[in-house]
């Protein structure tokens, strides 16, 4: 399988488990990979047989700054998610940076970084989602 890799993607927007974070917003990195077969469009050179990341790029944006999540773990599913739903991918790897965290101390950045196949997707649909309570304990 094929891979075309979008690094830096760089957004402002509103996510974060505090209230000031969601009122006053700030920056997010994405970087997402995306597998799927280009065979095609490596043999015909024509961007009718290719992915148009540029596309990618617009939709990522799009949803970053259109919607509200309190965890970066939520930011990337959504992504993800997207992806698999919108662009012909087998799979998607989506990693989100926060590179500014709200933490005292604390020079680094925080990230999360998913990885889903179209096959993880339409499992996911077919079953109930898990709730989860405490500490990992889960229930339906």
């Amino acid at each position: 399988m094929d891979c075309i890799r979008l690094t830096g993607i760089d957004v402002y927007a509103y996510h974060g488990a505090h209230p000031a974070e969601r009122e006053l917003g700030q920056r997010f990195v994405i970087d997402v990979e995306l597998w799927t077969d280009v065979q095609g469009a490596a043999i015909s050179d024509s961007m009718q047989d290719a992915l148009d990341y540029t596309l990618v790029h617009q939709r990522i944006i799009e949803l970053t700054a259109g919607e509200s999540f309190q965890l970066l773990e939520a930011l990337a599913g959504r992504i993800c998610d997207m992806l698999l739903t919108e662009f012909a991918l087998d799979a998607a790897t989506v990693t989100v940076h926060k590179p500014n965290p709200p933490i005292k101390n604390f020079l680094g950045s925080v990230s999360v970084t998913i990885d889903r196949t179209r096959e993880d997707l339409l499992s996911r649909k077919a079953r109930k989602p898990l709730h989860r309570h405490g500490h990992g304990e889960s229930i339906q």
